[in-house]
């Protein structure tokens, strides 16, 4: 895959929906609420998405995180209605967000580069930078795929900033 393709497929570019535009302008309450059939809030898949991207980005660096033992431990125990944390839970997404497109534009010779595995489910998938960037990618787009859901069942679709509307 190009770098270009990756930078745009992290942003939203194409079929996938922006996901910074999908939480850029959605208040604190709306990101807190539960709607029935969602077992997460967006603020829920917004901590769920960092937790991710944080846990690769310091896989690339060979920091060695701890893989959680269960996938509950990914996502928060009851999403804050707290203006101020949603507010730094969508900063921090937008900069794990930068530090991904910064590194999908490394020299090819990097993204063929191995990332080390710490836990023996990344040793079944490709281990190149450029995969794990693309695993990246596809995890955030399934879940901005449900924050885009949501708020179409919140009447808060299209973002401010614009999305398909069809």
């Amino acid at each position: 895959m190009t770098t270009r393709s990756l930078t745009e497929l992290l942003h939203g570019q194409g079929s996938h929906a922006d996901p910074l535009a999908c939480i850029e302008d959605l208040s604190c309450e709306s990101a807190g609420k539960h709607i029935e059939g969602f077992q997460h809030s967006i603020a829920g898949l917004v901590f769920h998405m960092n937790y991710w991207m944080d846990y690769e980005l310091r896989r690339i660096r060979g920091q060695k995180p701890r893989y959680p033992k269960h996938n509950s431990e990914s996502f928060p125990g009851e999403p804050s209605q707290n203006p101020h944390e949603w507010d730094e839970l969508r900063n921090r997404f937008a900069d794990l967000l930068s530090a991904f497109t910064a590194l999908a534009n490394s020299s090819p010779k990097e993204m063929r580069r191995q990332i080390e595995s710490v836990h023996e489910g990344d040793k079944k998938v490709a281990g190149t930078l450029e995969a794990v960037i693309t695993q990246m990618v596809a995890h955030n787009s399934y879940h901005t795929g449900q924050i885009a859901m949501m708020r179409r069942l919140l009447n808060a679709w299209p973002p401010r900033t614009g999305g398909d509307t069809w």
